[in-house]
């Protein structure tokens, strides 16, 4: 997952950064609102973390351009104001979502992952998938109901796949939607990390998991399903 934070605190955005990339999480930055529209609208995010309070270009100016440029992604509003009246005003202008300062890092993890979720027509908290299970918050994955040993950039395109179930997904954009914008890039490593993931989820090679659909990307193959609890 890749997620865009707009916050002027540099301690607070540190904090917040490094507690999203402890979950595997791509983590773009910015520190004032011109920046973070430049990053929401050019780059390729799957959510925003937008603070109101900020320099350039406030939040809720920044939200509105966001949406004005037809960018749908997930808005999780980061704010001291706790007035009523504020939370309307940041969901009238296109926020999905509103956390007030000071908050625990574990709610901001779970709105994020229940955001993530939503966007991708996931009601429940754990992703299903015939046999397949992958649950965000543990990052424990199970087939069968055994678990399933997976590397830090194995379960980030599985989470991926995962929640875009069902819809072919380009080479470009796993790579875009796994590593950092300063990290060295090889869409070549996406085909190594396929072949692991197959090897690991069908061993037998029946359930035939990941299709891959030439030229154009991937797809997991398996249905959504209402989950069971994980053994």
């Amino acid at each position: 997952m890749r997620v865009l934070l707009v916050e002027d605190d540099p301690d607070l955005r540190d904090q917040i950064a490094a507690r999203l990339a402890e979950q595997g999480v791509v983590v773009d930055v910015a520190v004032d609102g011109r920046e973070g529209l430049y990053l929401a609208t050019e780059y390729p995010i799957d959510l925003a973390l937008i603070d109101l309070g900020l320099p350039e270009l406030d939040g809720l100016s920044l939200i509105r351009g966001l949406r004005a440029a037809g960018r749908e992604v997930p808005v999780l509003v980061l704010t001291a104001r706790g007035r009523w009246q504020d939370k309307v005003e940041g969901l009238e202008a296109g926020a999905d979502d509103y956390l007030v300062k000071p908050f625990h890092p574990e709610e901001l993890l779970a709105r994020v992952r229940a955001l993530l979720r939503r966007s991708s027509g996931w009601a429940q908290s754990v992703l299903a998938c015939g046999p397949v299970m992958l649950d965000p918050q543990t990052q424990r994955v199970t087939l069968n109901g055994a678990a399933v040993e997976l590397t830090a950039y194995e379960y980030r395109l599985l989470e991926y796949l995962m929640l875009h179930a069902g819809e072919v997904v380009s080479k470009s954009v796993l790579t875009e939607h796994l590593y950092a914008e300063d990290d060295e890039r090889d869409s070549n490593v996406i085909e190594v990390f396929i072949r692991r993931l197959r090897r690991k989820l069908d061993p037998d090679e029946r359930l035939q998991p990941i299709e891959t659909l030439r030229g154009r990307g991937y797809r997991f193959t398996l249905p959504r399903r209402a989950p069971d609890a994980f053994a």
